[in-house]
């Protein structure tokens, strides 16, 4: 389980707002490149089935598919790049599917981010608590 939960975290705003008040700064550099081309999107602003979604994944489970808590490669290099095994996926029901659907949450697990990619990995939003 991770700790602290979700409804707490900064999110992006919350971590420009932190460096800007502690006199810090944020690069652009090529390790960031990744970042810059992740949109946002506020929480209340995500489907029903991802807030179910992570609240599964606050509590530890049980999740609805075998592959949930896998980790994520990041092969489509969209997401800042970290260590083999900083990211892991979760599937976000896609009511009327057979499948598991192209939607994904995806943790990082130091910084406590989630994202939500509705696309199967193509584009990712930072999801922002705050809002």
């Amino acid at each position: 389980m991770r700790f602290p939960p979700h409804l707490t975290r900064l999110g992006a705003a919350g971590a420009l707002l932190s460096a800007l008040l502690v006199g810090g700064t944020i690069s652009a550099g090529p390790a960031d490149a990744a970042a810059a081309s992740v949109g946002s999107i506020c929480y209340s602003d995500l489907p029903s089935q991802a807030h179910d979604t992570l609240d599964l994944i606050d509590r530890g489970g049980p999740f609805p598919y075998e592959e949930d808590g896998s980790v994520f490669q990041n092969r489509e290099g969209v997401l800042p790049r970290q260590s083999t095994g900083y990211y892991h996926e979760y599937t976000v029901v896609t009511p009327g599917s057979p499948t598991r659907g192209a939607r994904r949450i995806v943790t990082g697990e130091k910084y406590q981010e989630d994202y939500y990619t509705a696309d199967h990995y193509a584009t990712f939003d930072l999801i922002d608590f705050g809002c």
